[in-house]
């Protein structure tokens, strides 16, 4: 395990990212070296700010001059705000001093979120960020009563996808330590939640021709192999052989050839059942013959982010060791115009008898994922069933990048993922699974499904889709079109504006940390 762990953090205190500009430099001309971002509490009533206690402790070493600095430059506390101070310390050439907000503030019932936690990541994030921008390589971070959240803060911040960039330009990515504090083993949980986001991260924003399904099942392989998960891969042979014909139907639109990943981690008896993901796989999806407007077609890239977290949740799962047995489904294809393409109206027969008429190409996800679904729940068996997906423009429409919509026939599963949620800062909201909507794809002539059904609730009518496809097992969907793709508005401060978001594999992460230790919930 140790060896796993080692092999790990290599991986994050090498990756490539970027700088936001929301600490600013005073006292002095940046340089290369070591650099310590320290949390400040926000100014409340007549209280001054205050310093954390690692804050209060550098204070001391610096004979009072950080308080000094604090007061002379107006510093408040307020979350996110501060300054990057250079040459006051013989021991770190750069400090960030960044608000960490209100002290001792904890979970808001009206916001869902634990804002202490979360104040803590944004806090982190920007402070490294800032050091980064002013070449810094080798950054100490305050764990601010939160050491695991600090860590996963900084080490977002600081990443960005760079694999299409030359080596002179790539940034620097400076090396990430926790400072004062004996909690390593919560850093190091957050490292590892981290850099599997940063996995996502890097899966969803590589362009198109650079993750064809054939590259994305090789780039699984080599991040999930070296940790004991088990990936096979099923070509179209073997797709052929087991009837998945609604995969199919979509997949011979393009000339890359379709691939399903079988993937199995076993933390406990391997008689338990596991949980069962699947993660939509469309590694472009143009729309097909239902083509989709050419302006932001190249966000599209990003159909297999459903696919990539659950990838990314499978490796940190593995480095977490959570005694649990965990198995994913990952149908990868392209969906493409041409003379092979399925036709507007086409209808197909599933792997349990019914028929699914397929009506717009633009709304492929769940075709693609009917026969895969199916076949995972006679193949694995499992105590529940959770797939990933960007499917309806309806979910972000309605929330933005503010949440992911959840879709459940179980309340516990939707509470487990709320909880989750409000953890990680990562929230997901439950949307209805109403018979309204199950009438609007079943209620057909001539065939038992529609793939797009009636009426404006697109992000409803996928859902009953699934639903339909799971008739008596727990079940969940994520609907991820509106946090799973570049991130446009209400930019996360540790996230990355205009790039892909990795969502929401903490979430996911965390869930399961919940179901395997139900009695340690954070």
């Amino acid at each position: 395990m140790n060896k796993l762990r080692n092999f790990l953090l290599k991986t994050v205190v090498h990756r490539r990212l970027p700088h936001l500009h929301t600490v600013r430099h005073s006292c002095g001309e940046g340089r290369s070296g070591r650099g310590l971002v320290v949390g400040v509490y926000q100014k409340e009533g007549d209280k001054d700010p205050k310093l954390t206690p690692t804050g209060e402790k550098v204070n001391d070493r610096v004979q009072g001059k950080l308080n000094d600095l604090i007061c002379e430059t107006k510093i408040t506390g307020r979350l996110g705000r501060g300054k990057v101070f250079n040459n006051i310390d013989q021991e770190f050439r750069s400090l960030a001093i960044v608000g960490v907000g209100l002290e001792g503030i904890g979970f808001n019932e009206l916001e869902m979120l634990d804002e202490g936690m979360e104040n803590v990541r944004v806090a982190a994030g920007i402070g490294a960020r800032s050091l980064q921008a002013i070449g810094v390589t080798e950054v100490f971070v305050d764990g601010m009563d939160y050491a695991e959240q600090a860590a996963e803060g900084a080490a977002l911040a600081v990443w960005r996808y760079a694999d299409t960039m030359s080596k002179r330009e790539r940034p620097n990515v400076p090396k990430l330590d926790l400072y004062d504090s004996p909690d390593v083993d919560s850093w190091t949980r957050g490292i590892f939640k981290a850099e599997a986001q940063n996995l996502a991260r890097r899966l969803s924003d590589a362009p198109a021709n650079c993750m064809t399904p054939t590259l994305f099942a090789q780039a699984t392989v080599d991040a999930l192999c070296p940790c004991g998960i088990t990936v096979e891969i099923r070509t179209m042979e073997w797709i052929e052989q087991q009837r998945l014909n609604s995969f199919l139907m979509i997949a011979k639109g393009s000339c890359e050839p379709p691939v399903l990943m079988e993937i199995s981690y076993c933390g406990t008896n391997p008689e338990d059942k596991p949980i069962l993901f699947l993660g939509k796989g469309i590694t472009f999806n143009s729309g097909a013959l239902n083509l989709r407007p050419c302006k932001g077609m190249d966000e599209y890239r990003a159909c297999m982010s459903g696919a990539a977290a659950c990838v990314a949740m499978m490796r940190c799962v593995a480095a977490l060791s959570l005694p649990i047995n965990v198995c994913c489904i990952i149908p990868l294809c392209e969906n493409m115009p041409s003379g092979m393409a399925c036709k507007p109206g086409d209808v197909v027969t599933l792997l349990n008898g019914r028929s699914m008429a397929v009506r717009d190409l633009d709304k492929a996800g769940v075709v693609v994922m009917a026969d895969p679904l199916l076949y995972g729940q006679s193949s694995y068996k499992p105590r529940l069933v959770v797939d990933v997906a960007t499917l309806g423009m309806g979910v972000k429409k309605a929330f933005g990048g503010g949440a992911t919509g959840i879709f459940s026939n179980s309340h516990y599963i939707w509470k487990q993922f709320q909880s989750a949620g409000a953890l990680t800062g990562d929230r997901v909201w439950r949307l209805p699974l109403w018979n309204y909507y199950k009438k609007q794809i079943t209620d057909e002539m001539g065939y038992d499904l529609s793939n797009d059904g009636r009426g404006l609730a697109c992000s409803c009518l996928g859902a009953a889709v699934l639903h339909e496809l799971v008739p008596c097992v727990d079940w969940a969907h994520l609907d991820t079109r509106g946090t799973g793709l570049l991130t446009k508005y209400g930019l996360i401060p540790y996230l990355t504006e205009k790039r892909m978001t990795g969502r929401p594999t903490r979430t996911l992460v965390q869930f399961l940390y919940q179901m395997a230790c139900p009695a340690d919930r954070k």
